[in-house]
């Protein structure tokens, strides 16, 4: 099992290195710790650190240790990184600070209507399927700009970035550059993109956050 701590100093390290290598300030890189499938025993250490910007991919999984941290330890961000359904968008609302996986209307309209009923505004990022990959979920590249603009004027949302991930089995510096290209054609400051293999060469290609759980946490059980 990694030693939390001693990997988190690490990471914190390699990201600094590799946005100073890119011409970037270390702090123009947020790192996002994946906790998906850790426990609360794990997580601790990192907030006790000072770490606040978590990751999860199952909304029930998060509803079952976040409530409690968030009392012991306030200004948590949590993100929401796995597909949501749109029979979870009341818990997603109430539960994450930022939604990285908005993909179709569906989910954009549910999404909508709670945030307009709890009166509450995470922060969203479209999901884009750079690799085309038929079991994964996201926008298709060639349709980006034509879902931003349908979210925001027929839905009323304000996005704030694009995610992805890519195939395992490609090169991930061709998607890592295809989403950049995409988020400054559309005028999107944030760009969620790289993990614990690949997070070096995301920086290079401007991604603003890092979703990196194996390489702080271990192998997931």
């Amino acid at each position: 099992m990694t030693d939390g701590i001693t990997a988190y100093g690490s990471m914190n390290e390699h990201i600094a290195a590799a946005a100073i290598k890119a011409g970037r300030a270390p702090e123009s890189v947020t790192l996002v710790a994946v906790t998906k499938t850790h426990g609360p025993e794990l997580i601790r250490p990192l907030l006790e650190a000072g770490h606040r910007v978590f990751g999860e991919n199952r909304v029930q999984e998060a509803q079952g240790k976040w409530p409690e941290l968030r009392k012991a330890f306030p200004g948590i961000e949590l993100h929401l990184i796995g597909p949501l359904q749109s029979n979870k968008a009341r818990e997603a609302v109430a539960l994450f600070d930022v939604i990285e996986s908005v993909d179709r209307d569906k989910i954009a309209a549910a999404l909508a209507a709670e945030m307009k009923r709890q009166q509450k505004s995470p922060k969203l990022y479209v999901q884009v399927n750079t690799g085309l990959e038929p079991q994964k979920a996201g926008v298709p590249p060639s349709e980006v700009g034509v879902f931003l603009k349908r979210i925001r004027h027929e839905h009323g949302l304000e996005l704030e970035g694009l995610m992805c991930i890519p195939p395992a089995e490609d090169q991930p510096a061709q998607h890592f550059a295809l989403l950049a290209r995409l988020a400054r054609e559309n005028g999107l400051a944030v760009i969620s993109m790289g993990m614990s293999g690949d997070y070096e060469e995301a920086i290079a290609h401007g991604a603003t956050h890092i979703r990196v759980g194996s390489a702080l946490f271990g192998a997931r059980s």
